[in-house]
């Protein structure tokens, strides 16, 4: 807890005590956890290297950025889980991926914005562009719990408490059901089996993606309804890009669908403010 001074409370040397919100400290446990029963069980990390890589350029790249740019210190729990997911969801024999892919997902938090707030989601941006941009270089994590049922079951029960906690709990249940229905639509048309089709939703790689991607307060758009809504047409993008064949479509699919909603959901706040004149 912080102490800070109340100017009406001054004169009787009363200090008031301000809170500090813990629960900012659990996403990070939480990807940690995952991390760690992903390499027990399969052991999903090339090296540990490279994921000290990833999460030491993100926590130097804010520390500097938000010095230099904001004139301020952040906490560094956002950061951390950058890094730590993109040293999760890229693989590459070198260790400039590592370190590129860290910058840029931190420098568009400060460099592609409107309004002051960032547009996309910092590690997705960053995967997305360097598995589109470096497909020689860098892959992405393709790897399935398979039948360790104890491993996905604990992840999801704790990513749904968590979930829960931050009041995304809707976001991430909505994806789910989209998934689900638009693998058993896919299954039909593709003559894939359903649970070949569904089996993505098993791996570490997704336990990112609908824990921390599509959940990340930091673009949500305002309003329930209208976060459902962006959720179902990630979904959808995701499930057109798939029957195209495109490996990382959950990442191409948010990465093109949340900022142009992040974007109006801005627009349309800011013009509501002008026109009532708060």
């Amino acid at each position: 807890m912080e102490l800070v001074t109340n100017p009406e409370l001054q004169a009787n040397k009363f200090p008031v005590v301000k809170k500090t919100d813990y629960f900012t400290y659990v996403p990070p446990a939480f990807i940690t956890l995952i991390l760690l029963i992903g390499q027990i069980t399969f052991g999903i990390l090339d090296n540990y290297i490279n994921v000290v890589v990833s999460i030491g350029t993100s926590l130097i790249a804010e520390m500097l950025l938000a010095s230099l740019i904001l004139g301020t210190r952040k906490n560094l729990a956002s950061a951390y889980i950058t890094g730590i997911s993109v040293g999760i969801l890229i693989r590459s024999n070198m260790i400039w991926p590592y370190v590129v892919t860290a910058l840029i997902s931190i420098l568009s938090k400060y460099v592609l914005t409107y309004k002051g707030k960032h547009l996309w989601n910092p590690s997705n941006l960053g995967v997305s562009w360097m598995l589109l941009m470096a497909p020689l270089s860098v892959a992405g994590l393709g790897i399935q719990w398979g039948n360790n049922l104890w491993a996905m079951c604990v992840i999801w029960c704790l990513g749904l408490g968590i979930v829960y906690r931050a009041k995304k709990f809707r976001v991430t249940v909505t994806y789910v059901i989209c998934f689900i229905i638009l693998a058993y639509v896919r299954s039909l048309l593709t003559t894939d089996p359903f649970l070949s089709e569904l089996s993505p939703l098993t791996g570490p790689m997704y336990q990112l993606f609908i824990f921390f991607m599509i959940t990340d307060p930091g673009v949500s758009v305002s309003g329930k309804k209208a976060q459902i809504l962006v959720v179902i047409l990630v979904a959808l993008v995701e499930f057109a890009l798939r029957l195209e064949s495109v490996i990382y479509a959950p990442f191409y699919a948010l990465c093109l669908v949340v900022p142009v909603c992040r974007f109006i959901d801005l627009k349309r706040n800011t013009s509501k403010k002008v026109v009532t004149g708060f």
